[in-house]
C-alpha cells in the first residue's frame, strides 16, 4: 500500500491555484525578511517607491557582510514589478525601496513550512526549514 502526503515534491500541491497572500506598504529601506506561512507556488513583488529594491532568497544575497559581496539578488527598479514567478519559498529577503513602497503578492500551496526538513536543501542546518536559499549567496 502506498501513502501520499503533501510535501516539497508533491505535484498536486503545485497544480492547483494558490491561496492568496498579500502584504502591502512594506518598509524595506533597511533589511526586511518576509516569512510565508506556507510554501509558495509563485510570488510577485511590486516596488512603487522612487528607488531600486533588492529581492533575494537569503539575507546574504542582498547584504554585503563578512567577505560576502551581497550580489545575489534581483533588482526591481522604481515603479516596476517582478513576476509573477513560480518559486517554492518559505521566506523572501528585501532591501532598498522607500518606506511603505513595497508590496508582495504570493500564491501559497498546502505545503506547511514545518513539513520541509531536508538536509540536502538546507545544508547549513538539517533541522531548519527550506528557505529556497541553498546555493544562493
Amino acid at each position: 500500500m502506498s501513502y501520499y502526503k503533501v510535501g516539497l515534491h508533491n505535484v498536486g500541491s503545485y497544480q492547483v491555484s494558490g491561496k492568496p497572500f498579500v502584504s502591502g506598504g512594506l518598509n524595506a529601506t533597511a533589511a526586511l525578511s518576509l516569512t510565508f506561512p506556507m510554501v509558495t507556488r509563485w510570488i510577485q513583488v511590486h516596488n512603487s517607491g522612487s528607488s531600486n529594491l533588492k529581492v533575494g532568497f537569503s539575507a546574504r544575497g542582498v547584504h554585503a557582510s563578512g567577505g560576502n559581496s551581497g550580489e545575489n539578488y534581483i533588482l526591481v527598479r522604481q515603479d516596476q514589478t517582478l513576476g509573477p514567478v513560480e518559486l517554492k519559498l518559505t521566506a523572501l529577503h528585501l532591501s532598498g525601496g522607500v518606506a511603505g513602497g513595497v508590496s508582495v503578492l504570493a500564491g501559497l500551496t498546502g505545503v506547511g513550512v514545518e513539513s520541509i526538513d531536508n538536509s540536502s536543501v538546507s545544508p547549513s542546518s538539517p533541522n531548519v526549514n527550506w528557505s529556497g536559499s541553498a546555493g544562493v549567496g
